[in-house]
């Protein structure tokens, strides 16, 4: 019986198509539920942190603290060493890690974040249940997740109602559960977390540059990223099933009243003290 952190795999990988979405997300934008409870000392755990950006943002915002990023992609590290380093930041620092095992005490970080990550692992609640480990006294465990049944869009392109199926299949296939935002609350009470604020919040893309980025990024992922070589390794998509997919975001991406919506769930978890 594999480990439960074997039992998933990163469905996106960090194709630049990829990397292109993870560079833009913020502090401001990303994990906006979290930002009211940060205080400068603070101490603070990033979990899958990618590219680094929304790591470096809660570095700046916790100026006599600390900030670790930690992924299990080592290469993006680099990107996010990088990041940081452009910024002029000392408080911060990047790690590989696995969200199923950290290599932390108990008790260590006043604060444990995770954005998108519960969607892509194998045991959400086992994960939960770590960082809740890590987490001190009176901490928080602060996690945002996506959830791709519950995105909308306008107008209605076929080609994307394919999209959607076909990714969903793909990311449960590599053991993960796409529609994470809507378990958070059950995950984190299975978990052992009594103490939990659910909310959930959106990105919205609607304008002509909006339309092109979001629509542009999809379209080279559902190709060209390790996404597309998994989905027909698989057996769940044929390459042309995957090009139809593509058009059908271009297609989307130049409807003028175009409007896409992606739903997040998060939680606000406070640790007993």
């Amino acid at each position: 019986m594999p480990k439960a952190q074997e039992t998933a795999v990163y469905t996106h990988g960090h194709h630049e198509s990829v990397l292109r979405s993870h560079t833009w997300r913020t502090a401001a934008n990303s994990a906006g539920y979290l930002l009211g409870v940060l205080k400068p000392h603070m101490k603070i755990l990033d979990i899958g942190c990618g590219p680094g950006t929304i790591t470096a943002d809660l570095a700046e915002l916790v100026p006599d603290g600390h900030v670790t990023g930690v992924d299990r992609a080592p290469g993006v590290l680099e990107q996010a060493r990088a990041t940081a380093a452009g910024r002029g930041l000392a408080n911060v620092d990047f790690a590989v890690a696995d969200v199923h095992a950290l290599d932390y005490p108990d008790d260590t970080f006043c604060v444990v974040h995770a954005h998108q990550v519960l969607q892509h692992v194998g045991d959400p609640v086992g994960a939960l249940r770590e960082m809740l480990r890590v987490t001190k006294p009176g901490g928080f465990i602060a996690v945002r997740d996506a959830d791709y049944a519950a995105m909308t869009w306008y107008p209605a392109v076929p080609g994307l109602d394919d999209w959607l199926d076909l990714y969903e299949r793909v990311a449960r296939a590599n053991g993960g559960e796409p529609d994470a935002g809507r378990r958070l609350t059950a995950w984190a009470r299975a978990a052992g977390i009594g103490d939990v604020t659910a909310g959930s919040s959106t990105w919205t893309f609607a304008t002509p540059e909006e339309r092109a980025w979001w629509s542009g990024l999809w379209a080279d992922r559902t190709v060209a990223s390790e996404y597309a070589d998994r989905a027909v390794r698989g057996g769940h998509a044929t390459p042309e099933r995957l090009r139809a997919a593509s058009d059908a975001w271009r297609t989307w991406g130049r409807a003028e009243d175009g409007w896409f919506a992606v739903l997040h769930g998060e939680i606000l978890c406070r640790k007993a003290a």
